[in-house]
């Protein structure tokens, strides 16, 4: 890989770079725009602060709670960034459909991308056959939480199938005990917890192709495999044997609530799914990895191995500037990456970035079970269009919980898609 100085060096003299017009940024500046505020801002400028001192280049992140209103209004008003950090690939699909980006590859070339990120998540930055996307962090999101010592004392073991897992449900619930500590408020995001799980058994009941069949509408909701999932999970979410709470419990309890249970003692439930992230809402003197461990939620079959669902932040390009040539080609670098999984508890797809890389035993667990799954898959709503996958199939999940005709659920999502999606 080219070295920090020579990335400054090489952009800069590239005749093809300098015919572009300095847009918006000022020289020797690149302009990110992204949704992370707060501490997560002040990490990503830590992030960059090598980039600058190797290159002389400043990179001023602008973080937005509005990322996704503002980021379009900027665009057609001929101000965009000359990067932007999407939270939701659907809409970095959207601006690339419309012409808005720029391809990765008029960038860096595309031996040093297929060299730092494997195949799957070159897909996952493709669109229409071109690749935009160059990823920044992976969310693992198809994790059950629970408490090796609290498993030991009631002797339950991991389960390897979901018949076993329902099994386990079902012996907990027959005790006495409640299995599952469930979730879903999350203000005008509530029921986007229910979306994870259905997306998770949608992977295990009809594997990728099907999956990327329904992000695409190419087969509806009301199909059998989707129905399927959901009523796996509301076979858990919708009976009070088996979550804490009750139905009421999982639509009424904030997200970041809901795991707390777990900890009590005697414990209030024994089980949790929910995605990596959910360990900084865990209480400050619990020992992650130690006090509460983590295993992938079960394929359908056990001579399935298991998928894995993920979100995460992607970088795309609006400009060609050869600072923002040289920031990208950085990007494609391990360095970056090292630095950002050194601040923050999360996993990168950076091939650079090994297991070993890790800090602790759980983040190490959980960037195997991302390089070992058989295939990834990206958090379906976060893929279908906003009135879909943030609209409808959020609140329809609230709807399913609340106990409303599982076919009414469909039925309104499905009539929800636009005409022209």
């Amino acid at each position: 890989m080219v070295g920090l100085s020579g990335l400054a060096i090489a952009c800069s003299s590239s005749p093809e770079a300098n015919e572009v017009p300095l847009s918006t940024a000022e020289a020797d500046t690149v302009v990110i725009l992204g949704s992370i505020t707060g501490d997560g801002q002040t990490k990503i400028e830590q992030v960059m602060q090598r980039f600058t001192a190797s290159t002389g280049i400043e990179v001023v992140y602008e973080g937005t709670a509005d990322f996704a209103t503002i980021l379009p209004v900027r665009v057609a008003a001929g101000n965009a960034p000359d990067l932007a950090l999407f939270p939701q690939p659907g809409l970095m699909a959207d601006l690339a459909r419309q012409e808005q980006l720029v391809p990765l590859t008029k960038l860096v070339e595309r031996s040093q991308l297929e060299a730092a990120f494997s195949p799957t998540w070159l897909e996952l930055g493709t669109v229409d056959g071109e690749l935009y996307g160059l990823w920044s962090r992976a969310d693992v999101k198809s994790l059950v939480w629970y408490r090796p010592e609290q498993f030991e004392a009631a002797g339950y073991e991991i389960p390897a199938t979901w018949d076993e897992l329902m099994a386990l449900t079902e012996r907990i619930a027959a005790s006495g005990k409640t299995a599952w500590c469930i979730g879903m408020e999350s203000g005008a995001a509530s029921g986007w917890v229910g979306t994870d799980w259905v997306e998770d058994l949608v992977l295990r009941e009809g594997g990728p192709d099907l999956y990327d069949r329904w992000v695409s509408r190419d087969i509806p909701f009301s199909h059998p495999v989707i129905r399927a999932s959901f009523e796996k999970f509301g076979a858990i979410a919708r009976n009070p044997r088996y979550v804490f709470g009750g139905p009421v419990g999982v639509i009424s309890t904030p997200f970041g609530d809901s795991p707390q249970p777990l900890f009590d003692d005697p414990p209030g439930c024994y089980l949790h799914r929910q995605t990596n992230f959910i360990a900084s809402f865990f209480p400050a003197d619990v020992a992650v990895g130690t006090d509460v461990a983590i295993f992938p939620l079960p394929s359908i079959d056990a001579a399935t191995d298991v998928p894995i669902l993920v979100a995460g932040t992607v970088f795309a390009a609006f400009s060609e500037r050869p600072e923002t040539r040289s920031l990208v080609q950085y990007l494609t670098t391990a360095a970056p990456h090292q630095r950002w999984v050194e601040l923050e508890s999360y996993i990168s797809p950076h091939r650079g970035i090994t297991p070993e890389t890790y800090s602790s035993d759980i983040l190490r667990q959980q960037a195997e079970l991302l390089a070992n799954a058989p295939f990834v898959r990206f958090d379906a709503s976060d893929l279908m269009p906003g009135a879909v996958g943030t609209g409808t199939f959020w609140s329809g999940m609230v709807d399913y919980v609340s106990g409303t005709d599982l076919d009414t659920v469909l039925q309104v999502i499905d009539t929800s898609w636009p005409e022209n999606e």
